[in-house]
């Protein structure tokens, strides 16, 4: 990946997807980004007789030759050995509805989520002249300090999401699902506080101390990945000295995108109390949730 003169890699304007943020009955158009660069260094298997590039191919494990595509079934190990195979329309009846929306279901207060289901974050920018709406949702996010949990479907995969407030952008965070963080209580784990734990008030004292003396500023770029480092000057050096090999590259085709219309903000706001204070807003956003992805639902079918 490119790197800037700085050292960091420059934010992404390529559009992974296209859709909208939901709340009520109001619609955010958005498109949505990637918000990471790995650093970890993607060596590529060459032949190092012709230095062409060196592939997967779909081989039965047992025989050790391909398989064609049309051959390959889908199956979860029941039992050890055992497995219920899936066709592809039982796997496209339980797939998520495509509705390119990130479909804000709850607010909670930032504190409440727990750091470990932290997963993956994107940037969000507003698209076709929703930008006061963007900036109405991110100012009453952080007046408040709640963030919006949603779902929302992407490379045909459904995460749990949470929309965060950030700087000038509303960051969506995928989150792991309930019930995929295991639990602690079969480690062997010290007891909570201080005197269950056995530690001295002099030794709490001093690790504190210590803590404080060691506390600074955040700033990423104290924190780099000394490997990837050391393999990017080894490969600057490399190239420098012209041990350079010509191989051929595959490029990626990016997927077409939808996109989402934007609404009078004010008119929808006051449908949106008016319908949540009679106890109606969330069968009201279902049912248009649903009208909106029926069509989506064939295409899913296929893909699956």
């Amino acid at each position: 990946m490119a790197k800037a003169k700085n050292g960091k890699s420059p934010t992404s304007t390529r559009t992974l997807w296209k859709g909208a943020i939901s709340f009520g009955l109001v619609h955010i158009p958005i498109g949505l980004y990637s918000a990471t660069s790995s650093s970890d260094i993607n060596f590529d298997w060459l032949d190092k007789r012709t230095m062409e590039p060196v592939g997967y191919k779909r081989i039965n494990k047992v025989t050790g030759k391909e398989v064609a595509y049309s051959d390959i079934v889908k199956g979860v190990e029941y039992e050890d050995g055992q497995y219920v195979v899936l066709t592809k329309e039982e796997i496209a009846e339980a797939f998520p509805q495509m509705n390119q929306t990130i479909e804000i279901e709850a607010f909670l207060e930032a504190d409440d989520i727990p750091l470990v289901y932290l997963e993956r974050p994107y940037f969000t920018a507003p698209l076709k002249r929703g930008e006061k709406v963007y900036a109405l949702l991110r100012e009453a996010l952080r007046k408040s300090n709640k963030v919006g949990v949603a779902k929302v479907v992407i490379q045909t995969k459904q995460h749990l999401a949470i929309l965060i407030p950030c700087g000038r952008a509303l960051v969506l965070n995928l989150l792991r699902w309930g019930g995929e963080i295991r639990s602690f209580e079969a480690l062997d784990l010290p007891p909570l506080g201080v005197k269950e734990a056995g530690i001295k008030e002099s030794e709490l004292k001093m690790a504190v101390q210590l803590i404080e003396d060691m506390t600074q500023p955040w700033n990423a770029d104290d924190f780099r990945n000394s490997f990837a480092d050391e393999i990017n000057r080894l490969i600057e050096a490399k190239a420098k000295s012209g041990d350079i090999a010509e191989v051929t590259k595959v490029a990626a085709q990016q997927k077409p995108a939808s996109s989402a219309d934007v609404v009078d903000l004010t008119a929808l706001l006051k449908r949106s109390l008016n319908a949540d204070s009679k106890g109606t807003g969330g069968k009201k956003a279902s049912k248009r949730s649903s009208s909106k992805s029926s069509s989506s639902k064939k295409a899913a079918r296929k893909r699956a």
